[in-house]
């Protein structure tokens, strides 16, 4: 009979290796308060935001002229406090922690002037940090099987539909270095879109990346997709069929959808 381990030493042994990239989406989810996330160095204050999260090893970036980055830079190899905080949904208090690090790297983020990205091993690692970051890390692994499972199915856009996803009937496609275009969406999936232009419109070569932009009420997306086939329909209408790559919001978004699809009868009529 084996022990199961729980808590922070179950999140360590199965996402030791993993660290969250800090998105938009990211940050929201983890409850990062903006203007309570900094770095004590010697007796300098520097606001940071996290950049990539890890157990062992995070980055942090923060705005600093190329001056002061020099300055920093002595502190490199030094013992630095990194203070942080959480504000989860549903708990009252916020994660407030002081983290004792070791600054292991002062840079100038690539093709950011006047960002500096600083590089930090934690000396420790509360276990109310370890389970702040694997709930999230267990929710995005649980996100990935629904891309998956959702992507069997699509969605074809329609009043009702669209109504039920808070779809805003409003989406555009950009193509490298071009100006984005709208589009009318047919029908959607975690990872496929389907989606119709008038006359005249571009018609991309299967395997061209895009990015596609779509408005919800919940989220305005932001996802890479990969053009798989494209038709003319009668009246020269283009109808072009992508896949997408994985989009934690999309997932949302259609989860909830699928979540109250046997409950709303507007949408029994649609089925």
């Amino acid at each position: 009979m084996t022990n199961s381990l729980t808590g922070p030493a179950h999140y360590l042994k199965k996402f030791s290796d993993q660290s969250i990239v800090c998105n938009k989406y990211a940050l929201n989810k983890l409850g990062v308060e903006r203007g309570q996330c900094f770095f004590k160095i010697g007796e300098y204050v520097i606001l940071c935001m996290p950049f990539q999260l890890g157990f062992k090893r995070s980055l942090f970036l923060a705005s600093l002229s190329k001056q002061e980055l020099l300055f920093f830079k002595r502190y490199v190899n030094e013992i630095v406090g990194l203070s942080i905080t959480f504000a989860r949904a549903g708990r009252g208090e916020p994660f407030k922690f002081f983290i004792r690090c070791n600054l292991t790297t002062i840079g100038q983020m690539k093709g950011k002037e006047n960002v500096g990205l600083f590089v930090v091993d934690f000396k420790n690692t509360p276990n109310d940090f370890i389970t702040v970051m694997g709930d999230f890390l267990e929710n995005e692994e649980r996100m990935k099987t629904q891309y998956e499972d959702y992507g069997k199915t699509a969605i074809r856009i329609n009043p009702v539909t669209a109504e039920m996803m808070g779809y805003n009937l409003y989406a555009a496609i950009v193509e490298p270095n071009g100006a984005a275009q709208r589009i009318q969406v047919y029908s959607i999936s975690t990872k496929t879109i389907e989606h119709l232009e008038p006359p005249g419109s571009s018609y991309r070569l299967p395997g061209t990346s895009v990015v596609y932009q779509l408005f919800f009420k919940k989220y305005r997306i932001v996802t890479t997709g990969t053009i798989t086939s494209v038709v003319t329909l009668s009246q020269g209408i283009v109808k072009t069929v992508a896949s997408l790559a994985f989009s934690p919001e999309l997932v949302e978004i259609i989860n909830d959808y699928w979540y109250n699809f046997q409950s709303s009868p507007a949408l029994e009529k649609v089925r």
